[in-house]
């Protein structure tokens, strides 16, 4: 059975076409009043904006009146004081101090103190003499001074026995001083172990008297020091 209608009739044919143009029309409608931009036409008050006030306050000038200094006072008057010619007037005498040949000059008696100071081994005029020392020049009595005191702490030399069992060695430093009667005073010990001090002590203790060192010409006390080692073998 054939159709009846004309193709040409057909109203669905190019719907989607008529739909596409009508969404576009509206898309363009829509962006043209969101674009749209809108002014005011109201006329300015452009006397709300008074340009013509300042704040600058003008300052009056004042004028500076200087007062002038007061006048100095007027001087003093002089007073003159009239002396009479009768009047004794007394002279002061200024004697001169200075000696003449005429006087004579005392004799002043200058008493040397007596030097009560410790002069070091090194530095000393005469040292201290060693007992078989004597009768040497100056530097010969100390190189003797030293020798003698090394034979002397060789020949007493004795290891403390509680230091050996307990395996203790080491350097004693010893200062004394030879006093101005040629005596040993003052001993000082130093060292890793009182034991060892002690021995090093008894050793200077023993020293014998010597006779004292001098210095120009006074005996004087002169210290000296000298370490003893302990060592075991």
């Amino acid at each position: 059975m054939e159709s009846k209608k004309s193709p040409k009739a057909d109203l669905t044919k190019n719907s989607k076409f008529y739909f596409a143009i009508g969404l576009c029309l509206a898309l363009l409608l829509s962006w043209q009043l969101i674009e749209k931009k809108t002014y005011d036409d109201s006329p300015i008050d452009i006397g709300v904006l008074d340009i013509e006030d300042d704040d600058d306050e003008e300052v009056p000038l004042t004028e500076q009146l200087k007062t002038p200094p007061p006048p100095p006072p007027p001087p003093a008057p002089e007073i003159i004081q009239v002396v009479e010619d009768e009047e004794e007037v007394e002279e002061t005498v200024i004697e001169s101090t200075e000696t003449t040949q005429e006087e004579v000059i005392e004799d002043v008696e200058v008493l040397e103190e007596e030097l009560d100071v410790d002069v070091p081994f090194a530095i000393i005029e005469d040292p201290a003499v060693f007992p078989g020392c004597e009768n040497l020049k100056k530097q010969e009595l100390k190189n003797c001074f030293q020798e003698k005191i090394q034979r002397h702490i060789a020949k007493n030399f004795r290891y403390p026995e509680i230091a050996q069992e307990m395996g203790i060695q080491g350097r004693v430093y010893v200062s004394f001083i030879v006093d101005k009667d040629g005596n040993i005073a003052g001993i000082r010990t130093r060292g890793p172990d009182k034991n060892l001090e002690k021995e090093a002590a008894r050793i200077i203790g023993k020293l014998p008297k010597m006779v004292p060192g001098k210095q120009r010409g006074r005996p004087v006390r002169m210290p000296f020091s000298i370490p003893i080692t302990f060592r075991l073998q």
